[in-house]
């Protein structure tokens, strides 16, 4: 009996041990609605960036990854979904904000905060590493500069 109640515990300690994405429906900065449990990579990790026009870290954390997301991208495979929390009133604020930093992001709008709540998130930046088989493997809160290298070993760590 001990036995099964070890295993039973075993079990129930590893499924929670990675989390899948829940299942929140947003739309990209062109209009096209992404259902959240569906992001994928092609079996690849990816990675979601919360951020907002207005945080300056985000910005920076964002900009940084830019400019070494084509090597990782070749390296890796690694996808980045940057995900908007602006309010509806700033939505109109992303698109030339991403535009004008060149970001390459897949970027989808939150602005009720409906999937950033769901993954019980309170403070961005906010990052997340999602394996292949769609678990959450890694979480990280705030950006200082270079804290991008930690993500991409992460990376790096699931595709070897």
């Amino acid at each position: 009996m001990k036995r099964l109640f070890f295993v039973a515990l075993l079990i129930s300690f590893v499924s929670s041990a990675f989390a899948q994405l829940p299942s929140v429906s947003l739309k990209d900065i062109n209009g096209k609605s992404v259902n959240t449990a569906e992001l994928n990579n092609d079996g690849k990790p990816f990675i979601i960036d919360f951020f907002a026009t207005w945080c300056k870290p985000c910005n920076r954390e964002l900009d940084a990854i830019a400019e070494v997301y084509d090597e990782w991208r070749e390296e890796t495979g690694v996808k980045i979904f940057a995900i908007s929390i602006d309010v509806a009133q700033n939505v109109n604020k992303v698109k030339p904000l991403v535009d004008s930093h060149g970001w390459e992001y897949d970027v989808l709008l939150d602005p009720n905060s409906d999937f950033k709540r769901a993954l019980g998130i309170q403070m961005i930046p906010y990052v997340l590493i999602v394996d292949g088989k769609g678990n959450i493997v890694y979480k990280h809160n705030g950006y200082t500069d270079g804290a991008e290298l930690e993500l991409i070993e992460k990376v790096r760590e699931l595709v070897k």
